[in-house]
Formats: structure tokens, sequence, C-alpha cells
């Protein structure tokens, strides 16, 4: 990353903060639709990237209740992490499933440079990463998808294909009718033509594109094998750790498979229901056109997508960017920061003797 200081140089100890509000003033100062784009142009040029990353599944804490996890990944200049959870019974409980919060820090010396809400921002860049793979994957001029799933990351997912790849019709399923109404009212001024469905086979019906983003934590079949007809792409998002998948295994074996990090996909995407040797593409290797993506008309494609922190990076590093020109943050006085790097202890000595004078180097008055 190139503007790790840019922000303001001389007070290294005060980072940028984007708070929940800060982050919906950014999304609306840019419209969402735009974003998610912008987005995803960080994001494909960050799998373009890709040999630099150091890379690892992420770290996770499981229960039975959901899973905790921390996703880290730097390449070689700047550091980030996100730190997200996974709780499928929170929503009957009054709590988003998904939360989330970030980081970016500099390689040379360890000092953060952001640190950001990612609950929305997750949203957003997941969006713009399943339209990323679609532009790459689905069948072209694809005009129609089909969703099932309509909780929270459905709008978002509508409007990245919309943006990116071009769809003009939503067809819209969820077992919860009060979703999918919801989802009707917030798309109602997207310029999509938005169609709510009785069935999932309803859904899926006349549809190039299939999205299923469902949320419990279980092994599911959301798609039978019957429902998915020759040259379809089906952009999976919602089998995303040990245990939870959406699609038959019939689906896969009719597939021609894409994932973004092998060896973190077959412990939580669709695949864990595949043996170790079974053949797969990294995306990152359709992007650079190393291998083809989508060859023939009557191939389905399935973007088996479980999120990747580079991805996050990528996301973290655009709101990074945009901070300079919108301005939407505070500054936290997050990291200790005294006047001679080796007197800790006396810094927190003078604070105690002069109470109404606080202040250490770099911290913001």
């Amino acid at each position: 990353m190139t503007k790790a200081t840019n922000l303001n140089p001389s007070k290294l100890a005060m980072v940028p903060f984007v708070s929940v509000d800060n982050m919906m003033k950014i999304v609306n100062s840019i419209g969402t639709a735009r974003m998610i784009a912008e987005i995803a142009d960080y994001v494909e040029a960050d799998f373009l990237r890709w040999k630099l990353f150091d890379k690892t599944p992420r770290v996770a804490a499981h229960s039975d209740e959901g899973v905790i996890e921390l996703m880290p990944t730097s390449d070689g200049e700047t550091y980030g992490f996100k730190y997200v959870n996974g709780h499928p019974a929170n929503m009957a409980r009054g709590y988003q499933t998904v939360t989330a919060f970030g980081v970016l820090a500099r390689v040379d010396n360890g000092y953060p440079v952001l640190f950001s809400e990612m609950t929305i921002l997750t949203a957003l860049r997941t969006a713009a990463t399943s339209a990323v793979a679609a532009k790459h994957l689905a069948p072209k001029d694809a005009k129609v998808m089909g969703m099932i799933g309509n909780g929270a990351q459905c709008e978002f997912q509508a409007l990245a294909f919309k943006e990116v790849v071009g769809i003009d019709t939503i067809r819209l399923y969820d077992i919860d009718a009060s979703a999918t109404q919801k989802a009707v009212r917030n798309l109602s001024n997207s310029g999509l033509n938005v169609i709510a469905c009785k069935s999932a086979e309803e859904a899926v019906a006349g549809a190039q594109i299939v999205t299923t983003c469902t949320a419990d934590k279980q092994y599911a079949t959301i798609l039978t094998d019957n429902m998915i007809g020759a040259g379809i792409h089906i952009n999976a998002i919602g089998g995303d750790c040990p245990g939870k998948t959406e699609l038959h295994k019939d689906i896969l074996l009719r597939s021609d498979i894409f994932v973004e990090y092998p060896p973190q996909t077959r412990i939580e995407g669709e695949i864990q229901q595949l043996p170790d040797d079974h053949p797969l593409t990294e995306l990152w290797k359709v992007m650079s056109g190393e291998v083809p993506g989508r060859t023939s008309d009557n191939q389905i494609t399935l973007f088996d997508s479980v999120g990747f922190a580079t991805e996050d990076f990528s996301a973290l590093r655009y709101i990074h960017d945009k901070l300079d020109s919108l301005n939407h943050f505070v500054e936290l006085d997050l990291l200790a920061d005294p006047d001679d790097p080796r007197d800790l202890f006396g810094m927190i000595q003078r604070s105690a003797t002069n109470p109404n004078n606080q202040m250490h180097a770099g911290q913001k008055s």
C-alpha cells in the first residue's frame, strides 16, 4: 500500500478509525452500487498480485453457537486482518448473524494505519468478490439472477451483479417471506426488475446466474441437481464453515469449480463434500489469464466462495485510500507513544502527577 502515512504523517500514534456511522456516510457519499464496483476493482487488482500475499486459512474458534475467526494477510508492505463472527441463531435473539472489524498496519514499523468497522464493509466486499468472479465465469450477456436466501447480503449481491455483470432482473426466494418482502422494498428503486418467488425452483427458473446465500449452520440442500440446467453460473456464498453446505453433491460433480484458496475452501466450502483430489481452479489464475474460465455455452461454473483475507485487505485498502478526500473518520489515541521510546513507565508517572495535562507525543488535542 502506497499511502501508509499520508493521512497524518506527523502523528503516527493516532490511528484513523471508521465507525459504523462514518462507514454509512462513506457509502452514502459514493453510492452503494458504485462503491461495490470500485471495491471490485481493488479485489481484482489484489487477486492479480496473488503471489505477493501471505496466505493462510482463517483462524477459527468454533462453538455450538457459531464461530469467531481471524483472517490475516500481508503483501509484504502492509499487514491486514479481520475479526469476524458467524452466529446463525443471532437473528432470533436480535443480533446480527455476522459482525466484523478490521485493521491495516505498516509492515516496516508495525504501526496500525487504519481501524475500521467491517460488518457493512464485509457485505460490500463479499458482493464485490461475487461479481468479479461472475464477470469471468458467468454466461456472456447474462441478464437474470435467481437468489435463494434474502437476508443481509441479498441487496448488496443484487446491486453488485447489476453494476459489474449487467443483470437486469432478480428473482428472489427465502423460506421467510418477510425477508423477501424486505428485499423487494429495498430494491424498489434500484433499476432492477425484482420478482418475489414462492419457491426456490421458481426463483431459479429462467436464470443464467444462481446465488445461494442462506445462513443455517448445517448440511443443507438449497439447490437440488434437477434445478440446475446446462450453462448456469452458480455463486455459492452461504457455505462458509465446516458442516455447512447448500448444494447437492451431484451439482458439484457436474460443475467446473472455482475457489479462492483451496486449503481454506476444502475445510469450509461446498467442496468439503468431495475428496481432496477433486479438480479445482483457483480464481486468481482465471483473472490473470493463466487458465480459462468459461469455455462453453453448456458449462456449469461454480464459484465456491467462502471469503478470503485478501478480499478484506482489498476493502480496507480501498477505505484507507478514500479517507483523504471524504474525511469520514476520527483519530483514536490507540498507541502509547512516549517522548522517549524507552520511558513508558515515566509517561505513566507524569500523567499521574499532572492529571490536567495527560497529552503524550502524537496525541490529538
